[in-house]
């Protein structure tokens, strides 16, 4: 029952707000906010739980009282740090459902890995410029994330706080990503479904991946099955 369903949001920023909001209104029973960061005025445009008057404090701390104020029921729990490589599985194990929201390339990887370890399904969500993607990965993890990126891009390709993004844009990739998310809670067979926007045309493109099998993560001759800290080193986006 979705009343009991636990939900971990990884990322209180452009995507993890309206996700947030999204689930809460849902009757999800347990929420789970994982993020370390204060409220910066610059990003206001698109991090709609907060105003003015939040800059400065714990992301953590203004997200868990608007989702209580919405959902009084549900229990809100927070970890006050980035998901690192030494606590990661510990984080998602107590989950049913993880929703990444990040905006670093090395949180993104370390997120599909943790999860494929553990064996929890997770909905993958990205942003930049006009253009958002999200990704349902099942239980099975296969197929993943590194089936289609196939790890930490070093060639030092922009996310969006080199490239920009429009507010309206991670709305709309954030109430797909909880669609998808409800659809896993709810047992039914996402995993794989990509869905592509482009807030240009305004259109949404849907597809099922199909899985790689030679992917380092998922693949026959899989080759990551610990969680390294040296294999995540990658610049942090603001």
């Amino acid at each position: 029952m979705r009343s009991s369903a636990r939900v971990l949001i990884i990322g209180v920023g452009g995507l993890g707000c309206p996700a947030l909001l999204a689930l809460a209104r849902s009757r999800v029973g347990t929420i789970g906010l994982c993020d370390d960061d204060v409220v910066d005025r610059t990003n206001l445009h698109r991090q709609i739980l907060f105003s003015d008057a939040d800059v400065g404090e714990s992301k953590l701390g203004v997200a868990a009282r608007e989702a209580r104020r919405i959902a009084p029921e549900a229990a809100v729990r927070l970890h006050r740090t980035r998901l690192l490589p030494d606590n990661a599985l510990e984080i998602v194990r107590n989950y049913d459902v993880v929703l990444e929201g990040s905006d670093n390339f090395a949180t993104k990887f370390l997120a599909s890995d943790a999860c494929m370890i553990a064996g929890v399904p997770i909905v993958h969500a990205s942003a930049v410029r006009w253009m958002g993607i999200v990704m349902a990965v099942s239980a099975s993890g296969r197929p993943c994330y590194r089936c289609i990126f196939e790890d930490i891009p070093r060639d030092g390709a922009p996310a969006c706080a080199e490239a920009g993004v429009m507010g309206p844009v991670v709305g709309t990739i954030a109430a797909i990503q909880v669609d998808l998310a409800i659809a896993t809670l709810d047992g039914l067979p996402v995993g794989g479904q990509i869905a592509m926007f482009d807030g240009r045309s305004d259109s949404v493109r849907r597809r099922r991946l199909a899985p790689r099998d030679d992917c380092p993560l998922c693949g026959a001759e899989r080759r990551i099955r610990h969680l390294e800290a040296a294999s995540y080193s990658s610049p942090a986006c603001a």
